[in-house]
């Protein structure tokens, strides 16, 4: 599977817990759809499960006008799962790929403003870091 590929399926199965308190094994499952797993993608919901209180503090202190819980679902879960990946996988994947990538989906998933706040927030975060 391809890295953009699992983090799309990422954010559907982050998407899932956070707005169905599903079990990450049972998300990663459902986004699967009885295809085979991948080990970046399992890293990418496990690690952002595990640190998100953490994930959410960095979060918060870049957001300017908004909270967090106000948020659109699909916007939150792009942003903890870049920055799981800003802070924790940074050995392996550049931080341009990350902030690259999560605007690319936003672009998808995200509605037409989307792109442009994720962008702002994870420049924030990155030069932070």
């Amino acid at each position: 599977m391809k890295r953009r590929t699992a983090r799309e399926k990422a954010l559907q199965a982050l998407f899932q817990i956070d707005v169905s308190n599903a079990e990450p094994d049972a998300a990663i499952e459902h986004v699967l759809e009885d295809g085979h797993g991948d080990e970046y993608l399992t890293r990418l919901v496990d690690g952002t499960v595990q640190y998100r209180d953490e994930i959410d503090e960095t979060i918060k202190k870049h957001l300017e006008k908004w909270k967090l819980e106000r948020l659109a679902n699909v916007d939150r879960n792009l942003l903890r799962m870049a920055v799981f990946e800003l802070k924790y996988c940074r050995d392996e994947v550049p931080a341009n790929v990350v902030l690259d990538e999560a605007i690319e989906i936003a672009k998808i998933y995200g509605d037409e403003q989307s792109s442009r706040f994720i962008n702002g927030v994870l420049s924030k975060v990155k030069d932070s870091l």
